[in-house]
């Protein structure tokens, strides 16, 4: 295919392209020269010596071709909705921009952290990548469109909260703030927390967009999903991979920034281990789908505690386990309710594969296994009387509801389980909060 700038888009994005040179050019100046020193200040600075004008110009640099930037995002959400490279490539670009830049003044703020540096580096090395990549492809794929197309944006807006299925992140966010808790062993800072549950969010929320538009076809199938925002078509399937995408970048660059290295590193091990593990491959090819997928589910607790002490001991670990047991007695519960469901759409659910009785067996045994889990903190003194007692009263009434599907069967009895089963996972992490602060 021909390269061209017929389009004002490809113009637009390579005068980006220069002005992100310029940027670069001047930016590695004022390292090899040292002119920062001779220009004290943030976001702005007063020269004392002419060589910080160098740094000054850097800074004027970095406001003009973030504006730029915008444009240019702005220009390919309205007229490239659906170009599946074209929309994703530029998103892409202009969260790391964005990102760079945020990396760049917090390296300042924080005296230069090893894990700033390296990802400074590596961003301005996917950056580079990224914006050659869509100054081609803008220039063979972008479509001149004078008249975009007149959107609903309150529609849109709940469609992309539908993306990122908000009743889900909401749990995540509880087994997060759970995980702060028990690792601070005290209630957390505002500062710390907000920042933490903004890049959960961010980081449920990108994976659940992605999911959705890895499943996009397969939803179309299925009674629950056929409404979805993608599988509808209200969206198109590049915006839903771009909103995915630029929601799982944003969500590393706040937690490396405003939280630690290592927090930022298990949210993403969790977004790839959902997106791809389970997603991409889990999902169709094996009947173990759910309880080899439900380590994705189980890495926020982590993440809520790496942030609040720098590393892992055994007692993440231990909730780590809790929300890995009580994947599969959770989702098969409502894959026994689903299961015609989960049949048209070719999925391996345990129930459409070995049969409802098997699964209702399988759902109390693991049942009883999160419950031996759940009570390895207090046995490991890790926890105290109030966690011992709750896990025991918890964990009493969901094997009840679990021996209920197993003897009694039917739809309604294993959607009570589903619903309960959400509700003892709330009630078991503020059970451990309660006991960690008192």
């Amino acid at each position: 295919m021909k390269y061209s700038l017929k389009t004002s888009f490809a113009r637009r994005v390579l005068v980006l392209f220069f002005a992100i040179l310029a940027l670069t050019v001047i930016g590695r100046l004022v390292t090899l020269t040292g002119a920062a020193a001779y220009c004290a200040g943030f976001p702005f600075c007063a020269p004392d010596q002419p060589l910080g004008w160098l740094k000054q110009t850097h800074i004027i640099l970095v406001g003009m071709a973030s504006i730029l930037m915008f444009l240019v995002l702005r220009k390919a959400w309205r007229e490239q909705r659906d170009q599946s490279v074209l929309l994703p490539l530029t998103t892409i670009l202009g969260v790391m921009f964005f990102g760079q830049v945020l990396v760049g003044a917090m390296q300042v703020i924080q005296s230069y952290p090893a894990h700033l540096v390296l990802l400074h580096t590596l961003t301005s090395v996917a950056l580079w990548v990224s914006l050659l990549l869509l100054v081609y492809t803008s220039g063979v794929l972008a479509v001149e469109n004078k008249e975009p197309a007149t959107l609903d944006r309150r529609q849109r807006t709940r469609d992309f909260i539908a993306l990122s299925k908000p009743l889900i992140v909401g749990l995540l966010l509880i087994t997060t703030y759970g995980g702060l808790v028990i690792g601070g062993k005290a209630w957390p800072s505002f500062s710390l927390t907000m920042w933490t549950l903004i890049g959960g969010a961010l980081a449920a929320g990108g994976s659940s967009a992605l999911n959705q538009y890895i499943d996009r076809e397969l939803d179309k199938n299925m009674q629950r999903t056929a409404k979805r925002p993608l599988a509808d078509g209200r969206l198109t399937n590049a915006e839903g991979l771009a909103f995915g995408l630029a929601l799982s970048l944003i969500s590393y660059y706040v937690l490396a920034c405003f939280v630690n290295g290592l927090a930022a590193l298990l949210s993403l091990a969790g977004i790839v281990y959902y997106v791809i593990l389970y997603s991409l491959w889990l999902k169709k090819a094996t009947v173990q789908n759910i309880v080899i997928g439900g380590g994705a589910g189980a890495i926020p607790p982590l993440v809520g505690y790496a942030a609040a002490t720098g590393h892992l001991d055994w007692t993440a670990l231990i909730l780590f386990a809790i929300i890995f047991m009580w994947t599969p007695p959770h989702f098969w519960a409502l894959a026994i309710v689903r299961m015609r469901d989960y049949e048209r759409a070719g999925v391996p659910m345990l129930p459409v594969v070995r049969g409802e009785m098997e699964t209702r067996r399988q759902i109390f045994i693991y049942t009883i296994e999160l419950i031996v889990v759940t009570l390895l903190l207090p046995i490991l003194q890790l926890a105290g009387i109030v966690y011992l007692v709750s896990a025991l009263v918890l964990g009493a009434a969901l094997i009840y509801a679990a021996w209920a599907v197993w003897k009694q069967g039917g739809n309604k009895v294993a959607w009570r389980m589903y619903k309960w089963s959400s509700t003892y996972l709330v009630f078991i992490f503020l059970a451990i909060m309660i006991d960690a602060v008192r």
